[in-house]
């Protein structure tokens, strides 16, 4: 997993930079999660990855699925994609344009992991610090995990606070080995 979001940055950079530039952001979003959708359908792989079909008809089946929305930007963005073998990534690149996106729009998601059910207004006083600490506007997605005994780990992209009785026990842990 960590590969494929490795491989496919570049591309969901260049794409979003693109759709920066032209005022298209909406429209790319839209274009990337329909591709991405064809790209984990396993039929769109195999006639992909088939020999007797050339990476040409391949990019004139995408682009007439994609119907008018396939402008001559994404039509190259097809083409690269299918040259350069990377078809299968559509997926990755379709999240990493959102996020990129989302950053943009001074909006982040976070990952909030808890070892049991916040109320409202936990969860509320939680996001509010968030959003105070990140100067943007936080969209909290909340998972139980039980495992992390007490406490709260909030994932913000690359930024990891784990605030857990789990986390504090592994501290604890590495500090008494070394």
């Amino acid at each position: 997993m960590a590969e494929n979001i490795t491989v496919a940055r570049p591309y969901a950079e260049a794409v979003f930079r693109l759709a920066k530039e032209t005022g298209t952001l909406t429209q790319w979003s839209d274009v990337l999660g329909s591709l991405a959708l064809v790209a984990q359908n396993e039929q769109a792989l195999d006639v992909v990855a088939n020999p007797k079909f050339s990476a040409a008809q391949a990019q004139a089946l995408l682009t007439d699925i994609l119907g008018g929305a396939a402008t001559d930007e994404v039509k190259n963005f097809i083409a690269v994609l299918l040259e350069n073998r990377r078809f299968a990534l559509l997926p990755a690149i379709a999240e990493l344009f959102e996020t990129y996106k989302a950053a943009n729009a001074g909006e982040v998601e976070a990952d909030i992991e808890t070892a049991y059910a916040l109320s409202d207004s936990e969860l509320g006083e939680l996001t509010a610090a968030l959003k105070q600490q990140l100067n943007r506007s936080v969209t909290a997605r909340v998972s139980v995990n039980p495992e992390l005994i007490g406490g709260v780990k909030v994932t913000v992209g690359d930024l990891v606070i784990d605030a857990s009785v789990r986390g504090k026990l592994a501290e604890l842990a590495t500090s008494l080995k070394s």
